[in-house]
């Protein structure tokens, strides 16, 4: 089984080259054209395009089909993809962008920088992150068709990293006739600049897309197209697989991977994604009166054994997880004001201390429980409700698909806690701080600040870390976001998940950048 490190290795070496050049291996130097690649997932996207919605399940759909002004290697060194050239100015308020010639929309219009400008500007306003991610961005010039000039109010250290295709989509702005972003087609018939033409999303079933003929990047794509299944469970996932009806699945069933990885047929790889640094985090909604003090949050936490979670639920596949900026980011993560150790008798003591005692039947308080769904969250859910019943907590698990999760928590807040998959992404700014955002409770969007937190101190310094450019200076400002969230503990981080790929032995270059499964798949492809 490839680790981390092979893994990372690949990726290396692969985007390393030159944009097109091949790996002098045999089994890379000659690619076959042509094929279908069937890609068999649990789970449907509410949209094709993350522009409104940024959950995994989008990302790694959309951009086969929609690309970003950049892509990233192993190693977070900046690759071309349709910016061809870039520059910052000195004072760092001003990114330059030369544009790719010569690239046509899906639909024969020509791409310019009227469409970065409306991309960019357009996620400032409505993106899960734009609103963090662009809020120093003020303007976006375009003095040429083919340059594109950002314009900020002040510096922002992070903004390269987020221009990949997930993360910053560059969508055509002629789609978008007016600011109803959410009612444009193109969110489920999506035109993009990419390798990969949409067919058809036959909602429930299956999204196919087909080989781009007039792909700016010559020779490429390999494959004539892509199916991408979608099933109701891990079970239809391993049977598709071990079958040869499917190719590639990011959602089998982990323990079935020690059976699949004896098949000599597939391949299983496990990695992990330093772009999106994904994890479980549980966090509690602060409106609820017993959930708002502090005292019953440090004694849920308490009643956690990360242990279980990443060795029976996992499988090992995982690691625990304690700070909400994952370790992956050495400079800014701080572990120590997370220590909440599993300790019943400590949890049991800060439950009486506070003053609720155990009724007849030995139930504190009810709570209810809702989860992003997934087989690993609705395990972790079971493993928490009983956890938390050992302390007094009654749970009920509440289900529902993903766009019911979404409504449930951030429209209609019918929650007290909640289970929720969250990319804490490649810098702090972007994807840690909509944890703690008080602008979340103002204006919701999907994956900003469930739990309502509301400290102008802790906004004070993301707004300060957000700007600051001296990097020993933006260290210690996440130090004291560190010290002060941990304390207050609005959200629980439990484990890092990786991202685990297994596929038919003859599918080649499955990942080509450094967000792994939201590769674009130009350099995939099917062996004999």
């Amino acid at each position: 089984m490839p680790d981390r490190r092979q893994a990372l290795a690949l990726l290396s070496s692969t985007l390393l080259l030159p944009l097109g050049a091949r790996l002098p291996r045999a089994e890379e130097a000659e690619p076959r054209r042509g094929g279908t690649l069937t890609l068999v997932e649990v789970g449907e996207p509410t949209t094709l395009v993350p522009l409104t919605d940024s959950n995994t399940r989008t990302r790694n759909l959309s951009t086969k089909v929609t690309e970003g002004l950049l892509r990233f290697d192993a190693n977070f060194a900046p690759q071309p993809l349709l910016a061809t050239a870039w520059s910052i100015s000195e004072d760092g308020l001003r990114y330059r962008f030369s544009l790719r010639p010569n690239v046509r929309w899906h639909d024969g219009k020509p791409f310019t920088a009227a469409d970065v400008r409306f991309s960019l500007l357009a996620l400032k306003k409505i993106g899960p992150r734009g609103r963090i991610t662009f809020a120093n961005l003020v303007e976006v010039e375009t003095p040429d068709p083919l340059i594109a000039i950002l314009v900020l109010s002040k510096p922002t250290p992070y903004l390269l990293k987020a221009l990949t295709a997930a993360e910053s989509p560059i969508v055509p702005a002629h789609a978008y006739p007016g600011e109803a972003y959410g009612d444009s087609p193109n969110g489920s018939a999506p035109i993009g600049t990419g390798p990969y033409i949409f067919v058809e999303w036959a909602r429930g079933s299956h999204v196919v897309l087909r080989r781009n003929p007039d792909y700016w990047q010559p020779g490429r794509p390999f494959l004539d197209r892509i199916v991408v299944r979608f099933v109701a469970d891990t079970m239809a996932v391993s049977t598709a697989l071990e079958a040869g009806e499917a190719d590639v699945s990011y959602s089998v069933a982990l323990p079935e991977l020690e059976r699949l990885r004896a098949n000599p047929r597939l391949t299983v790889t496990t990695a992990s994604d330093d772009y999106l640094n994904n994890a479980q985090v549980l966090e509690f909604n602060l409106d609820r009166p017993v959930l708002a003090r502090r005292e019953v949050r440090h004694a849920l936490a308490a009643s956690i054994d990360r242990r279980i979670i990443t060795g029976t639920i996992f499988y090992g596949h995982a690691e625990a997880a304690g700070s909400t900026i994952p370790a992956a980011l050495k400079a800014y993560n701080d572990e120590a004001p997370f220590a909440y150790p599993f300790d019943l008798a400590r949890a049991n003591r800060l439950l009486d201390e506070a003053g609720l005692p155990r009724g007849p039947d030995g139930t504190r308080f009810a709570l209810r429980l809702t989860f992003l769904p997934g087989p690993t969250f609705r395990k972790t859910a079971e493993y928490l409700r009983g956890a938390f019943s050992r302390v007094g907590v009654k749970v009920e698990i509440v289900d529902g698909d993903l766009a019911t999760f979404i409504r449930r928590v951030y429209t209609e807040r019918d929650f007290d806690f909640n289970l929720n998959g969250i990319s804490r992404l490649f810098d702090p700014t972007v994807g840690v701080q909509r944890l703690y955002w008080s602008d979340g409770i103002k204006r919701p969007l999907p994956y900003l600040n469930a739990a309502h937190y509301n400290n102008p101190a802790v906004d004070d310094l993301f707004r300060q870390a957000a700007t600051e450019v001296d990097e020993t200076r933006r260290r210690e400002i996440f130090r004291q976001i560190q010290v002060i969230v941990g304390a207050d503990l609005p959200a629980v981080a439990l484990v890092t998940i990786p991202t685990v790929a297994v596929q038919n032995a003859r599918v080649r270059r499955l990942f080509n950048g450094i967000d792994l499964a939201a590769g674009d798949f130009s350099e995939t492809w099917l062996a004999p």
